[in-house]
């Protein structure tokens, strides 16, 4: 057994030394999410150490027998030749050398070593890159704890019972986001958030915001937080606040429901509010194997329908009640307090996937690939070799040369050659300017000519084409309607209009007949 004070001391060293490198954790340059991230579950794991050393301190500290008779033990004998003490321990040093050979001396520095690894942050080798345990604690709907993937939970409160319409997963996420004003689901029926299924789904809502709260925010004291959402909770439901949301009308229908009785099944020994309920299990095989054993015996039979609904005491059905409700209702007051934490996250989610909403099948692939991708830290010496390679990596772009593919400026000599420095303005588009030839020959197949054409009632066709001035346009409409050239007005031989009896006619022939009142 190792010296009581020896272990003090070690345990005080590595206090102070775990605090030191805590410090140097929480001082190093976090510049992405996902080193961040890293780095605070590093601190985590640190803090976790200091705490269980200051626990065991504390205990040793408080067990004054064992210290008094250590120190007894280390005071000088009664005769000063007396080493047995000194001896006896020396000889339990090598024995437990000589048993573990191979132990290693500096255990606590190897420990303290592989907190403080940076690890692999330049992106350079990627071999230990699936070594990263961080990231085994998201999946990639939550992309390293940046957005939640609440696609299970979605699809649980659709299949509630009861529920007036079915919300996809953006309208879902609104839901959650109007925990900020109001409780939690109140928009549904009380019937569906006192059943069981509503539970169960409010109970897998609670884990998974509290477990990713855990996950994404391991610094945080969400203990005590959780601790005062319970007592508040207590509070409230012992002095009857959350009466109105969850059990006043369900207490006072069981009270009402074992005075009145309703409609009462002697065979079925079941109740039944309605007369139309009642006269269709009339009819129902359990109610008829029930009329048969009544008939055969005397004593009223068994409930085939399952344990006897009404209570025999109207007090102790409505206490029971209110237990079964007051789970689900301290789920949901928890939840609620979990989301009103997790907020901002909720919302970035649904940022997310409105934009993945938009992206096409081949952007999906490609954000994929970038995202397997290690990411680049960049580093900062602290000489200002960062701020210069920035410098760098700006684009020299005097003459505003047009970007290649590569995002770089082409040649000059290219932009000579495709005439990329000749200015086209176009008048039908709005007084549109077009760089180049290919550009300016191009643009009159495309929907913005194409509108202005529609906008002065001209057809975009070839004969138009290379015209760019309103008036121009307009002045070869008329001189080909003068030359007898019907093209510009084939869109009214061309369309063809249905009327109610399905004849077909042409848009002219149409108008015509609509103006006389034939058709």
């Amino acid at each position: 057994m190792d010296s009581i004070i020896e272990t003090q001391r070690q345990a005080h060293e590595e206090v102070e030394r775990y605090e030191i490198a805590l410090y140097s954790l929480l001082s190093r340059n976090q510049p992405t999410h996902e080193i961040k991230l890293k780095t605070e579950h590093k601190a985590a794991q640190v803090l976790d150490r200091v705490s269980s050393r200051v626990v065991a301190l504390n205990s040793q500290y408080n067990d004054e027998e064992i210290r008094e008779a250590e120190i007894n033990a280390l005071t000088a004998p009664v005769q000063q030749t007396d080493l047995s003490e000194f001896y006896a321990r020396l000889v339990k040093i090598q024995d437990h050398y000589n048993k573990y050979p191979d132990v290693a001396a500096g255990a606590f520095e190897s420990e303290l070593a592989a907190l403080l690894e940076e690890g692999n942050q330049d992106g350079i080798d990627d071999d230990n890159e699936d070594e990263d345990p961080v990231s085994l604690l998201f999946s990639g709907e939550e992309a390293y704890g940046k957005y939640v993937d609440l696609y299970a939970n979605h699809a649980t409160y659709n299949n509630l019972k009861n529920i007036e319409k079915r919300l996809p997963y953006l309208q879902y996420l609104d839901v959650l986001l109007a925990t900020q004003d109001r409780e939690l689901h109140h928009e549904l029926p009380k019937e569906t958030r006192q059943s069981k299924e509503y539970e169960a789904y409010i109970r897998n809502l609670h884990d998974y915001l509290l477990s990713f709260l855990r996950r994404t925010q391991p610094l945080v004291d969400i203990d005590s937080k959780y601790r005062e959402a319970e007592a508040e909770f207590r509070r409230k439901w012992e002095a009857g606040e959350l009466d109105a949301d969850w059990e006043v009308q369900t207490s006072q229908r069981a009270a009402s429901s074992e005075e009145t009785g309703g409609i009462w099944c002697s065979a079925c020994q079941k109740g039944y509010s309605k007369q139309t309920v009642y006269d269709a299990h009339l009819t129902s095989k359990k109610h008829v194997k029930a009329i048969t054993k009544q008939a055969v015996s005397s004593e009223p039979p068994q409930n085939p329908n399952g344990i006897q609904t009404l209570p025999t005491n109207p007090s102790n059905g409505a206490s029971s009640w209110r237990s079964r409700l007051r789970n689900a209702a301290l789920l949901t007051y928890l939840t609620n307090s979990l989301l009103v934490i997790l907020a901002l996250t909720v919302n970035e989610t649904k940022s997310n996937v409105e934009r993945r909403f938009s992206l096409t099948a081949r952007e999906r692939e490609q954000e994929l690939l970038e995202q397997s991708k290690p990411a680049v830290a960049p580093t900062n010496n602290g000489d200002g070799t960062g701020e210069e390679e920035e410098e760098e990596e700006r684009i020299y772009n005097p003459l505003k040369l047009p970007l290649g593919w590569d995002g770089k400026p082409i040649p000059y000599w290219l932009y000579k050659l495709h005439g990329l420095g000749v200015e086209y303005r176009c008048e039908i588009c709005s007084d549109h300017v077009y760089m180049g030839r290919k550009n300016f020959d191009r643009h009159f197949q495309e929907s913005r000519h194409a509108f202005g054409m529609r906008a002065l009632g001209l057809p975009n066709t070839k004969h138009f084409h290379e015209i760019t001035r309103i008036e121009d346009a307009l002045s070869l409409a008329e001189k080909l309607k003068r030359e007898g050239r019907h093209e510009i007005f084939e869109q009214e031989t061309m369309e063809e209009l249905e009327d109610d009896e399905g004849n077909v006619y042409n848009k002219k022939t149409y108008d015509d007949l609509k103006k006389q009142g034939l058709i």
